[in-house]
């Protein structure tokens, strides 16, 4: 047993890098210098934030859209006019989701661990002939404390980053035909844990030093990574891609934690941080905010744009984002093809 699992061996310590790292305390921030300031903050809603908007014509997508803040999110854009894409691991899911929810919706299934299911999807949209306006990467995934692989990698990285690499990927030629397309990777503080996170590129089925709150942290990493990356290949062209951390909010994701990692959480997340419509507020304000159409490349919090300066990260590291993308194309060429069939 190596130190860190020595010492978040039991539930109720596993849940403290978590809960710490998902939050704020103890963090400078400082907003990005030339970029607009939002009169929104911790408190606002997602309805708070699309007040006034009317985003009919627009098509969005939004993966794992049955519940939490995906739920909310989806709810809201379809309540101010879009079409919502929703997608949910099963058909059953997407489908009673987007069924309870005022406004145009089309379901669609997306297992995230299953890339033939990602590709699936992808030809699923692109079969509605239609541009896509927002893609919001929401769907996401905390493992137990067993750990389990999908194509010999983290089930945790596969899921978080992967599955949503591929469909990014496969759906670019939908967000260039919009007329200003944005990628939102809802991604998280906990890519600020310290000891300083890194993405471990020869090591990423964890094979040998696992811990699930290391696990989860790696992928928000490669969340952030991913979108910076992405804005970077994107430049000049009109679809932006931006990251953030929605807060933190008592959801479904902790489900796989131990009884009690479950019960502080639930408990962290009632007294000190957000509310669902809270927490869905900074993904609906950066896929919708009009004076954002041409910023992209940055890392949001609380509705604006921040640059962490403590603890020292890796949220802006560009060499690191373009070795992530070179080591994500090569595990997922096979399903990044345009000619395959399934």
């Amino acid at each position: 047993m190596n130190r860190r699992q020595l010492m978040l061996g039991g539930g109720a310590l596993a849940s403290a890098p978590l809960l710490g790292a998902c939050g704020n305390r103890g963090r400078v921030i400082d907003t990005p210098p030339g970029l607009p300031v939002s009169r929104f903050g911790p408190n606002s809603t997602a309805e708070d934030v699309t007040e006034g908007l009317d985003l009919s014509g627009q098509v969005a997508l939004v993966t794992g859209c049955n519940s939490g803040i995906g739920y909310e999110t989806m709810r809201v854009l379809a309540l101010r006019g879009a079409h919502v894409i929703g997608t949910g691991r099963t058909e059953e899911k997407a489908r009673k989701a987007c069924a309870s929810v005022q406004g145009e919706t089309t379901p669609v299934v997306l297992e995230l661990s299953d890339f033939d299911s990602v590709v699936r999807c992808s030809k699923a949209v692109q079969s509605l002939g239609r541009p896509i306006d927002m893609l919001i990467c929401n769907a996401g995934y905390v493992a137990g404390s067993e750990q389990q692989h999908a194509y010999g990698l983290d089930l945790t990285f596969v899921i978080n980053h992967l599955g949503h690499f591929i469909l990014v990927n496969r759906l670019l030629p939908q967000l260039l035909a919009a007329q200003q397309g944005r990628v939102v990777m809802v991604s998280s503080f906990a890519a600020l844990n310290e000891p300083i996170v890194e993405i471990e590129f020869d090591n990423l089925g964890f094979k040998n030093d696992y811990d699930p709150l290391h696990s989860y942290a790696h992928s928000k990493l490669a969340n952030a990574l991913f979108s910076l990356e992405l804005s970077r290949r994107l430049s000049g062209s009109n679809v932006s891609s931006n990251a953030l951390h929605p807060g933190v909010i008592k959801t479904n994701i902790t489900r796989n934690q131990a009884g009690i990692a479950q019960w502080l959480f639930g408990i962290y997340a009632d007294l000190f941080n957000k509310s669902i419509p809270q927490g869905a507020a900074t993904s609906v304000f950066v896929a919708t905010q009009p004076n954002l159409s041409s910023v992209s490349g940055y890392f949001f919090a609380d509705c604006n744009p921040i640059i962490v300066k403590q603890p020292p990260n890796n949220l802006y590291n560009y060499a690191m984002a373009q070795r992530l993308w070179e080591k994500s194309t090569q595990l997922t060429e096979r399903w990044l093809s345009a000619e395959l069939q399934l």
